[in-house]
């Protein structure tokens, strides 16, 4: 009985605490303006992802010049991410000319990347983007299917 109740308590990902929300948006000076002035704080500046060389991303299994437009707003426990996609193909791209702005994905803070996305993978939830940041790396699993959004791993370098 015991095993049980510790897998559901631990689930696949080891925490259910979400992170993260990333939004889709056209343009990122003003729905940040929106969401700065919604909440009365100040509006955050966006900064460009890496290159690709720095980033190593990876969309679909190869290797992708995406970029784009992020801003960040910490709304206590969770972070709150605009995405302005540039036009090369990326989950981004894709799923904002597909369903237009709006929710993209749900974030969580994972440890063990390979296994964690080995493990989603077999469970039919498959790595659809990858890359690197200052500090740690993400992947995007497609769990539409069953989860009706998709969900982004991040792990951080321990320091």
């Amino acid at each position: 009985m015991m095993s049980n109740e510790t897998h559901v308590q631990n689930g696949v990902l080891g925490t259910k605490v979400i992170a993260q929300i990333g939004i889709l948006v056209n343009d990122i000076e003003t729905v940040s303006q929106a969401y700065a002035d919604f909440f009365g704080v100040e509006k955050p500046k966006w900064n460009w992802t890496d290159t690709v060389d720095k980033a190593r991303t990876e969309y679909k299994g190869s290797a992708s010049v995406a970029r784009s437009k992020l801003a960040f707003f910490d709304m206590g426990s969770l972070q709150l991410e605009l995405i302005e996609p540039d036009q090369h193909p990326s989950t981004w791209r894709d799923h904002l000319n597909e369903h237009g702005e709006g929710p993209h994905h749900i974030a969580f803070i994972i440890e063990g990347m390979k296994e964690k996305v080995s493990l989603m993978e077999s469970r039919n939830m498959p790595l659809v983007q990858k890359g690197e940041y200052t500090g740690g790396r993400y992947a995007y699993l497609d769990t539409f299917k069953d989860l009706k959004i998709m969900l982004e791993l991040l792990e951080n370098d321990k320091k």
